[in-house]
Protein backbone atom coordinates (compact mmCIF):
# COMPACT_ATOMS: atom_id res chain seq x y z
CA UNK A 1 0.00 0.00 0.00
CA UNK A 2 2.69 2.27 0.83
CA UNK A 3 4.74 1.51 -2.55
CA UNK A 4 1.34 2.12 -4.16
CA UNK A 5 0.77 5.18 -2.19
CA UNK A 6 4.40 6.24 -3.05
CA UNK A 7 4.16 5.96 -6.98
CA UNK A 8 1.19 7.91 -7.70
CA UNK A 9 2.23 10.52 -5.56
CA UNK A 10 5.94 10.43 -7.70
CA UNK A 11 3.81 10.37 -10.65
CA UNK A 12 1.74 13.80 -9.65
CA UNK A 13 4.95 14.90 -9.04
CA UNK A 14 6.51 14.24 -12.54
CA UNK A 15 3.26 15.86 -13.71
CA UNK A 16 3.46 18.85 -12.15
CA UNK A 17 6.92 18.92 -13.53
CA UNK A 18 6.36 18.64 -16.84
CA UNK A 19 3.30 21.09 -16.93
CA UNK A 20 5.58 23.79 -14.82
CA UNK A 21 7.10 25.40 -17.95
CA UNK A 22 3.54 25.93 -19.51
CA UNK A 23 2.30 27.50 -16.47
CA UNK A 24 5.51 30.07 -15.81
CA UNK A 25 5.44 30.87 -19.42
CA UNK A 26 1.70 31.51 -19.58
CA UNK A 27 1.86 33.39 -15.91
CA UNK A 28 4.71 35.69 -16.93
CA UNK A 29 3.24 37.34 -20.40
CA UNK A 30 0.14 37.70 -18.01
CA UNK A 31 1.40 39.33 -15.24
CA UNK A 32 4.63 40.75 -16.58
CA UNK A 33 4.29 41.42 -20.03
CA UNK A 34 0.34 42.12 -20.07
CA UNK A 35 0.54 43.69 -16.87
CA UNK A 36 -3.57 41.98 -16.50
CA UNK A 37 -4.41 39.76 -13.78
CA UNK A 38 -5.45 36.18 -14.41
CA UNK A 39 -9.21 35.83 -15.21
CA UNK A 40 -10.60 33.66 -13.36
CA UNK A 41 -8.22 32.19 -11.42
CA UNK A 42 -9.94 29.95 -9.18
CA UNK A 43 -11.48 27.77 -12.39
CA UNK A 44 -8.14 27.92 -13.68
CA UNK A 45 -6.33 26.71 -10.50
CA UNK A 46 -9.26 23.59 -10.88
CA UNK A 47 -8.66 23.33 -14.00
CA UNK A 48 -5.26 23.07 -14.05
CA UNK A 49 -5.56 20.85 -10.65
CA UNK A 50 -7.62 18.11 -13.20
CA UNK A 51 -4.72 18.49 -15.97
CA UNK A 52 -2.05 17.11 -13.39
CA UNK A 53 -4.37 14.82 -12.52
CA UNK A 54 -5.86 13.60 -15.58
CA UNK A 55 -2.43 13.62 -17.19
CA UNK A 56 -1.05 11.33 -14.10
CA UNK A 57 -3.84 8.98 -14.62
CA UNK A 58 -3.32 8.91 -18.51
CA UNK A 59 0.40 8.11 -18.15
CA UNK A 60 -0.11 5.40 -15.67
CA UNK A 61 -2.63 3.56 -17.76
CA UNK A 62 -0.22 3.92 -20.96
CA UNK A 63 2.69 1.80 -18.41
CA UNK A 64 -0.15 -0.33 -16.99
CA UNK A 65 -2.35 -1.49 -20.66
CA UNK A 66 -2.06 0.28 -23.49
CA UNK A 67 1.99 -0.06 -23.99
CA UNK A 68 2.12 -4.19 -22.66
CA UNK A 69 -1.19 -5.11 -24.96
CA UNK A 70 0.37 -3.72 -28.00
CA UNK A 71 3.82 -5.31 -27.37
CA UNK A 72 1.99 -8.51 -26.38
CA UNK A 73 -0.45 -9.00 -29.20
CA UNK A 74 3.29 -8.17 -31.14
CA UNK A 75 4.85 -11.38 -29.85
CA UNK A 76 1.59 -13.49 -30.25
CA UNK A 77 1.00 -12.61 -33.74
CA UNK A 78 4.80 -12.77 -34.26
CA UNK A 79 5.10 -16.58 -32.98
CA UNK A 80 2.28 -17.55 -34.85
CA UNK A 81 4.41 -16.91 -37.76
CA UNK A 82 0.76 -15.77 -40.14
CA UNK A 83 2.02 -12.50 -42.30
CA UNK A 84 -1.11 -12.10 -42.93
CA UNK A 85 -3.12 -11.34 -40.42
CA UNK A 86 -0.44 -9.19 -38.91
CA UNK A 87 -0.67 -7.28 -41.71
CA UNK A 88 -4.69 -7.34 -41.18
CA UNK A 89 -4.01 -6.17 -37.64
CA UNK A 90 -1.67 -3.59 -38.32
CA UNK A 91 -4.04 -1.83 -41.03
CA UNK A 92 -6.81 -1.98 -38.89
CA UNK A 93 -4.91 -0.88 -36.02
CA UNK A 94 -3.92 2.02 -37.58
CA UNK A 95 -7.62 2.44 -38.98
CA UNK A 96 -9.48 2.05 -36.21
CA UNK A 97 -7.01 4.78 -33.47
CA UNK A 98 -6.86 7.16 -36.24
CA UNK A 99 -10.92 7.50 -36.48
CA UNK A 100 -11.62 7.63 -33.09
CA UNK A 101 -8.57 10.48 -32.56
CA UNK A 102 -10.22 13.47 -30.79
CA UNK A 103 -7.87 15.58 -32.22
CA UNK A 104 -8.71 15.12 -35.77
CA UNK A 105 -12.41 14.83 -35.11
CA UNK A 106 -12.09 18.18 -34.28
CA UNK A 107 -9.66 19.12 -36.83
CA UNK A 108 -12.19 17.62 -39.43
CA UNK A 109 -15.30 19.16 -38.22
CA UNK A 110 -13.28 22.95 -38.46
CA UNK A 111 -12.52 22.21 -41.83
CA UNK A 112 -15.78 21.17 -43.03
CA UNK A 113 -16.69 24.84 -41.63
CA UNK A 114 -14.08 26.74 -42.93
CA UNK A 115 -15.20 24.49 -46.49
CA UNK A 116 -18.73 25.41 -46.07
CA UNK A 117 -17.62 29.24 -45.04
CA UNK A 118 -15.99 29.17 -48.44
CA UNK A 119 -18.55 28.03 -50.50
CA UNK A 120 -16.16 25.33 -51.03
CA UNK A 121 -19.36 22.87 -50.40
CA UNK A 122 -23.18 23.86 -49.39
CA UNK A 123 -23.48 25.13 -45.84
CA UNK A 124 -25.84 22.43 -45.03
CA UNK A 125 -25.38 20.56 -41.72
CA UNK A 126 -25.64 17.13 -44.10
CA UNK A 127 -22.98 18.71 -46.39
CA UNK A 128 -20.72 19.33 -43.33
CA UNK A 129 -20.63 16.41 -41.56
CA UNK A 130 -20.43 14.10 -44.83
CA UNK A 131 -17.49 16.53 -45.75
CA UNK A 132 -15.54 15.76 -41.96
CA UNK A 133 -16.62 12.21 -42.30
CA UNK A 134 -14.51 11.76 -45.77
CA UNK A 135 -11.43 13.70 -44.59
CA UNK A 136 -11.75 11.35 -40.89
CA UNK A 137 -11.90 8.16 -43.29
CA UNK A 138 -8.96 9.44 -45.67
CA UNK A 139 -6.75 10.01 -42.60
CA UNK A 140 -7.46 6.85 -41.30
CA UNK A 141 -6.89 4.74 -44.04
CA UNK A 142 -3.46 6.55 -45.12
CA UNK A 143 -2.34 5.79 -41.41
CA UNK A 144 -3.44 2.25 -41.75
CA UNK A 145 -1.55 1.82 -44.93
CA UNK A 146 1.62 3.87 -43.62
CA UNK A 147 1.43 1.26 -40.24
CA UNK A 148 1.27 -1.72 -42.71
CA UNK A 149 4.55 -0.59 -44.71
CA UNK A 150 6.31 0.05 -40.95
CA UNK A 151 5.74 -3.47 -40.33
CA UNK A 152 6.57 -4.68 -43.18
CA UNK A 153 9.98 -2.51 -43.15
CA UNK A 154 9.97 -4.19 -39.82
CA UNK A 155 9.83 -7.77 -41.40
CA UNK A 156 12.46 -6.90 -43.99
CA UNK A 157 14.73 -5.02 -42.04
CA UNK A 158 14.35 -1.92 -44.63
CA UNK A 159 16.09 0.98 -43.58
CA UNK A 160 13.48 3.90 -42.80
CA UNK A 161 15.43 6.92 -44.41
CA UNK A 162 14.43 5.55 -47.84
CA UNK A 163 10.83 5.38 -47.09
CA UNK A 164 10.65 9.03 -45.49
CA UNK A 165 12.75 10.68 -48.03
CA UNK A 166 10.33 8.96 -50.77
CA UNK A 167 7.27 9.82 -48.91
CA UNK A 168 8.45 13.91 -48.49
CA UNK A 169 9.45 13.80 -52.22
CA UNK A 170 5.67 12.87 -52.95
CA UNK A 171 4.16 15.45 -50.45
CA UNK A 172 6.20 17.84 -52.57
CA UNK A 173 4.57 16.76 -56.07
CA UNK A 174 1.15 16.19 -54.49
CA UNK A 175 1.20 19.95 -53.27
CA UNK A 176 1.80 21.33 -56.72
CA UNK A 177 -1.10 19.72 -58.69
CA UNK A 178 -2.96 19.52 -55.09
CA UNK A 179 -5.88 22.70 -54.52
CA UNK A 180 -4.48 24.99 -52.52
CA UNK A 181 -7.32 25.34 -50.32
CA UNK A 182 -6.72 21.98 -49.10
CA UNK A 183 -2.73 21.78 -48.88
CA UNK A 184 -2.75 23.50 -45.31
CA UNK A 185 -5.69 21.09 -44.08
CA UNK A 186 -3.33 18.40 -45.37
CA UNK A 187 -0.02 19.35 -43.73
CA UNK A 188 -2.06 19.65 -40.09
CA UNK A 189 -3.82 16.14 -40.71
CA UNK A 190 -0.39 14.84 -40.60
CA UNK A 191 0.06 16.18 -36.98
CA UNK A 192 -3.18 15.36 -35.67
CA UNK A 193 -2.10 11.45 -36.48
CA UNK A 194 -0.06 11.46 -33.42
CA UNK A 195 -1.63 12.15 -30.56
CA UNK A 196 -3.21 10.34 -27.42
CA UNK A 197 -4.53 7.33 -28.78
CA UNK A 198 -2.47 6.54 -31.73
CA UNK A 199 0.96 6.86 -30.71
CA UNK A 200 1.02 4.53 -27.55
CA UNK A 201 -0.15 1.60 -29.61
CA UNK A 202 1.74 1.70 -32.54
CA UNK A 203 4.93 2.30 -30.74
CA UNK A 204 4.16 -0.55 -28.67
CA UNK A 205 3.42 -2.28 -31.35
CA UNK A 206 6.82 -1.60 -33.19
CA UNK A 207 8.90 -2.21 -30.52
CA UNK A 208 7.29 -5.69 -29.57
CA UNK A 209 7.23 -6.60 -33.19
CA UNK A 210 10.77 -6.18 -33.55
CA UNK A 211 11.97 -7.29 -29.93
CA UNK A 212 10.33 -10.38 -30.90
CA UNK A 213 11.94 -11.12 -34.52
CA UNK A 214 15.61 -12.42 -34.27
CA UNK A 215 18.04 -10.01 -35.97
CA UNK A 216 15.64 -6.71 -35.19
CA UNK A 217 16.89 -4.34 -32.87
CA UNK A 218 14.07 -2.49 -31.24
CA UNK A 219 16.17 0.78 -30.96
CA UNK A 220 16.52 0.89 -34.71
CA UNK A 221 13.91 -1.08 -35.94
CA UNK A 222 10.98 -0.25 -33.50
CA UNK A 223 10.74 3.19 -33.83
CA UNK A 224 9.42 5.12 -36.96
CA UNK A 225 5.97 3.64 -37.07
CA UNK A 226 4.85 7.09 -36.08
CA UNK A 227 7.27 9.33 -38.73
CA UNK A 228 5.16 7.43 -41.29
CA UNK A 229 1.90 7.98 -39.85
CA UNK A 230 2.45 11.31 -40.16
CA UNK A 231 3.79 11.49 -44.18
CA UNK A 232 0.90 9.43 -45.30
CA UNK A 233 -1.79 11.44 -44.12
CA UNK A 234 -0.53 14.43 -45.91
CA UNK A 235 -0.71 12.68 -49.81
CA UNK A 236 -4.18 10.95 -49.29
CA UNK A 237 -6.12 14.24 -47.92
CA UNK A 238 -3.98 15.96 -51.19
CA UNK A 239 -5.45 13.20 -52.97
CA UNK A 240 -8.71 13.69 -51.18
CA UNK A 241 -8.82 17.25 -51.90
CA UNK A 242 -8.30 16.73 -55.73
CA UNK A 243 -11.45 14.72 -55.88
CA UNK A 244 -13.68 16.57 -53.82
CA UNK A 245 -13.06 20.11 -54.69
Amino acid sequence: MNRLLGNIVRSLLDSVRDLLPIILVVAFFQLLILRQPIPNLESILIGTLLVVVGLTLFIKGLEMALFPIGETIAYAFAKKGSPMWLLLFAFSLGFGTTIAEPALIAVAAEAANVAASAQLIPDVAAERDSYALGLRITVAVSVGIAILIGVIRIIRGWPIQYLIIGGYFGVVIMTVFAPKEIIGIAYDSGGVTTSTVTVPLVTALGVGLASSIQGRNPMIDGFGLIALASLTPMIFVMGYGMVVH
